[in-house]
């Protein structure tokens, strides 16, 4: 009598799961990014013609919204927390409101936004593609702005969304952005140690000691 064998197909290679996984997260991350983007678009453009200078915020979140959809994949964090942080940290900010009553004068207020956007967009051009939302490891940039601190482009928004604030206070606004500014120093504890792992960015951290203001952190 002859006997039937049945075999399971193997399990795919772990480097197989991994690089699907990425695939996946790495999708994800963009479609979210790009719905909140444009429900926050639709929200601060119609603001813009009676108080212009809110074209930086614009300016500023549609350049990172279009950096994070050009990006090339690269092996990045998976856990929940380091998704949660950086997911709060990026997102939180398109949740603002424009509102009128300016606390300082409209003039100082559009500098210290275009002077952020500036570091920002320099931090931006040394990345290139390398930028993503949560961590991962694109390859370590140490030009131009990156000599003075280890994450510029954060210093960048913090600056100009303090503008923004200031330009449009608000208890709201000042809320989103407290909640964003504190994901994004936990999103930058949890990036470098995922970072760290790289023997390059180690030494780029021993050459580096700032990571947002130096002399201060």
């Amino acid at each position: 009598m002859a006997t039937t064998l049945t075999t399971t197909p193997p399990a795919a290679p772990p480097a197989r799961k991994r690089i699907h996984e990425t695939l996946v997260f790495d999708l994800c991350e963009r479609l979210f990014l790009l719905l909140l983007f444009v429900w926050f678009a639709s929200r601060v453009l119609p603001s813009v013609s009676g108080q212009p200078y809110n074209m930086l915020i614009l300016v500023s979140e549609t350049f990172t919204a279009f950096l994070v959809l050009v990006r090339r994949p690269g092996p990045m964090a998976t856990t929940a927390y380091a998704w949660t942080v950086a997911v709060v940290g990026t997102c939180a900010p398109l949740l603002v409101l424009p509102h009128g009553g300016t606390l300082i004068p409209v003039e100082a207020a559009a500098l210290l936004m275009m002077f952020g956007l500036f570091l920002s967009l320099a931090a931006k051009a040394f990345l290139r593609r390398s930028f993503g939302i949560v961590a991962a490891c694109r390859g370590v940039r140490r030009g131009g702005v990156y000599r003075l601190v280890r994450h510029p482009m954060y210093s960048g928004y913090v600056i100009t969304q303090a503008g923004f604030l200031l330009l449009n206070p608000s208890f709201w606004n000042a809320i989103v952005y407290a909640v964003a500014w504190l994901a994004m120093l936990l999103r930058i504890d949890e990036e470098e140690k995922f970072l760290s792992q790289d023997q390059a960015y180690r030494d780029y951290k021993a050459d580096v000691r700032w990571r947002l203001i130096p002399g201060l952190y």
